[in-house]
């Protein structure tokens, strides 16, 4: 029986990989819903590749430039939050960048689908309520992301009580073989160059500071309920081993794939099954060898920015979030240097005077609070240059 798939960002790369899953499994899988941004020209290829029901666009001034071939257009987030709701839908891919897939990732969880995020933001800013929308709505809470996926399917037939430790492994991005005193004058193109993966610039240059992988650290807590400070990181350059689960009897359990989005996102669509695929396999003796080394804190301070933000508690992860966004959308446009970035998300956080167990209204006002604030340290440091 076939399963009615809605992909919300499926113009950027994980929704791009997602459709690819799903034409590849078109007996078991129907795209019936698809949620673009700007890029129209690939939103058109995709509605001409897998004709869905329902588009939802970013504005609804561009519903002429859109191909015929389906039967509803909507826009907005409120046309995500509609075709995430939709009682049609059985699976909803959430692969929005930043805050805008919080509201129809929620939506679809309290209608009961399950949800495969690929956003990280929408989990760290707003773990305890979607948490809690999926147990009261009766809907399923599924990773698309390499380190959770692995840890997912580590824990698949263990009882959650045994577990000790989580270990997410980080490659150290793209600048990881450059000295520290050279990062400050990095450029977007160097920030951008990630040696193992493929993603987006925003992910992509959080993956260069680690603060991705703090990220991930406050998604695997809400995910798996395993308490931050028993959640490690390490630095694992190939790629190859995305996570790793210890439980209490010393056993330690590891999940190895290449380095390709697809695997993740397929299992994510078709739990609890596996289907067989072509995907790339591990070839361990053309690898020759796995490497591990801890984290060098000191060259990695947003990753102890996002732990610290996930102990506060409350409104700081959003502001994490929404000072973030800024950080690298500044570094992006030549308005601040790389290092500057944990510099700014860091004075952001100080300056908040958090709200313990917000609602979503709190946590979305928190969020625009951070982006003001970062805005503004920003301009007056540009000021300062001129």
């Amino acid at each position: 029986m076939s399963r009615n798939l809605v992909v919300l960002g499926s113009t950027g790369s994980i929704g791009r990989q997602t459709l690819d899953i799903a034409r590849r499994f078109n007996d078991r899988i129907t795209v019936y819903g698809l949620a673009g941004g700007k890029n129209l020209e690939e939103l058109n290829r995709q509605i001409e590749s897998v004709g869905p029901k329902v588009v939802s666009i970013a504005d609804p001034a561009d519903r002429g430039s859109l191909r015929p071939g389906s039967s509803h257009v909507a826009a907005g987030i409120e046309g995500m939050v509609e075709m995430a709701s939709d009682p049609a839908v059985d699976l909803v891919v959430a692969a929005t960048g930043g805050t805008a897939g919080l509201l129809p990732a929620l939506a679809a969880l309290r209608a009961g689908k399950r949800v495969a995020l690929a956003n990280k933001e929408a989990l760290v800013m707003a773990g305890p309520i979607l948490v809690e929308a999926a147990t009261v709505g009766g809907g399923e809470l599924v990773p698309i992301d390499s380190e959770h996926s692995a840890i997912w399917q580590c824990l698949q037939g263990e009882p959650g009580r045994m577990v000790e430790r989580l270990t997410l492994t980080a490659s150290g991005g793209a600048l990881r073989q450059l000295r520290m005193e050279e990062l400050a004058g990095v450029t977007p193109e160097q920030a951008l160059r990630h040696p193992t993966w493929r993603m987006g610039p925003k992910i992509t240059v959080d993956s260069a500071n680690l603060l991705n992988k703090g990220l991930e650290v406050l998604e695997a807590h809400w995910l798996f309920g395993i308490g931050q400070e028993d959640i490690d990181v390490v630095q694992h350059p190939q790629s190859i081993v995305h996570s790793l689960v210890t439980f209490s009897d010393g056993s330690t359990k590891a999940q190895l794939g290449v380095p390709d989005m697809r695997v993740p996102i397929q299992y994510a669509l078709s739990h609890p099954e596996r289907w067989e695929n072509d995907l790339p396999r591990v070839d361990l003796p053309r690898i020759e060898s796995l490497t591990f080394a801890p984290i060098d804190v000191g060259r990695y301070p947003a990753l102890e920015l996002a732990r610290e933000a996930g102990r506060r508690g409350g409104t700081y992860p959003a502001v994490l979030i929404g000072a973030d966004e800024v950080a690298v959308e500044s570094f992006l446009t030549g308005r601040i240097p790389f290092t500057d970035i944990p510099d700014l998300i860091q004075e952001t956080l100080d300056r908040h005077r958090g709200t313990q167990k917000p609602d979503l209204e709190g946590i979305i006002d928190a969020d625009r609070w951070a982006r003001g604030t970062a805005e503004s340290l920003v301009s007056a440091r540009v000021g300062r240059l001129y």
